[in-house]
């Protein structure tokens, strides 16, 4: 029986980044080949100095290459600079991209890393990948995962402040579980088990640091339990990523930025992806940044750009069953 390949598009980031060398890399490791057909997007200037520096050919992978021509093509890519232009075409790539995904000429993206202050340097408000992709979709209630193969945590509030992410809302909380627990689905796990941080240090102690998780997150809590999720809460932050990544759960709820990624940092930098929810379309990142102070010497590992495409087809592959059941 014939089986139909997903089609995944993958963006470059930031020409003076890492995100040309990164995908070339993982694109040119052999188990990654037949599990899609992909499309790059971004500019052959970019991709010239990738090749120079990995001695990769991009023609000589099973890809299809599409030159957004947005940088001049006789002028080499300054690596590692910081520059306007730069920050534009890296937007323009993840514009680009997901309008071939909202089309349905793609399946999913795979996002490589593009620089906040580029992007802001052309006048442009711009706080990360999974906020502006929601923008273009029209979708109000995005939210980030990070996945690795022990572990997925996902935010309830991602790039703001710290004083804004604690003014909680159940709402919010409820949808950012649901949310997780259809993603965790798409990854193949049929009834996912999920813990849901408190705010607060050990998770308030029944409201002697702060009432919070009595008073927004436990109720969430109740509400998805009825909706028949696995999920149990209010858990101290301190000791449930400890517990979950040996096996007491699949996926992890937490209330802010740091209280998500620093343990899933710790637990496995190299192999961990970023994921946008709460999106119409699937998209995939790699969890680091262009790394500008080694863009240009071969240094960058492909690891984690393997590991964002890896799960992008089997979230779309997931997709792709449910749709034809």
């Amino acid at each position: 029986m014939h089986i139909s390949l997903p089609k995944i598009v993958i963006t470059l980031g930031d020409p003076a980044g890492v995100g040309a060398e990164v995908t070339l890399k993982a694109l040119n490791a052999p188990e990654i080949h037949p599990s899609a057909t992909f499309v790059v997007l971004g500019d052959r200037a970019a991709v010239a100095e990738a090749e120079k520096s990995t001695g990769i050919r991009l023609a000589e992978l099973p890809v299809e290459f599409r030159d957004c021509e947005l940088l001049a093509k006789d002028a080499p890519v300054q690596m590692g600079v910081l520059r306007a232009e730069y920050g534009a075409a890296a937007m323009r790539y993840v514009k680009d991209a997901t309008m071939m995904c909202l089309l349905g000429e793609a399946d999913a993206m795979v996002t490589a890393p593009l620089n906040k202050e580029a992007v802001s340097l052309n006048g442009m408000p711009f706080s990360g990948h999974t906020e502006y992709i929601a923008e273009l979709c029209g979708a109000g209630d995005s939210c980030m995962m990070l996945t690795s193969e022990k572990l997925s945590v996902v935010h309830v509030s991602t790039h703001v402040s710290l004083r804004r992410a604690v003014k909680l809302s159940s709402k919010r909380i409820v949808r950012t579980i649901q949310l997780g627990e259809e993603a965790m689905r798409l990854m193949g796990k049929a009834q996912p088990r999920i813990a849901v941080c408190g705010l607060n240090p050990h998770a308030g102690e029944h409201g002697m640091f702060g009432t919070e998780d009595e008073e927004f997150i436990r109720p969430a809590v109740v509400v998805c339990r009825e909706l028949g999720i696995d999920c149990e809460g209010p858990v101290a932050a301190d000791t449930i990523f400890f517990k979950a990544a040996r096996g007491s759960h699949d996926l992890v709820v937490a209330m802010y930025h740091d209280q998500g990624h620093i343990p899933m940092k710790l637990l496995d930098f190299e192999a961990t992806v970023n994921t946008s929810l709460g999106i119409p379309i699937l998209r995939t990142s790699v969890d680091h940044g262009t790394a500008f102070d080694i863009a240009g010497r071969n240094l960058a590992s492909g690891a984690n750009m393997k590991a964002a495409i890896r799960l992008a087809v089997t979230m779309a592959s997931h997709r792709m069953q449910q749709a034809k059941a």
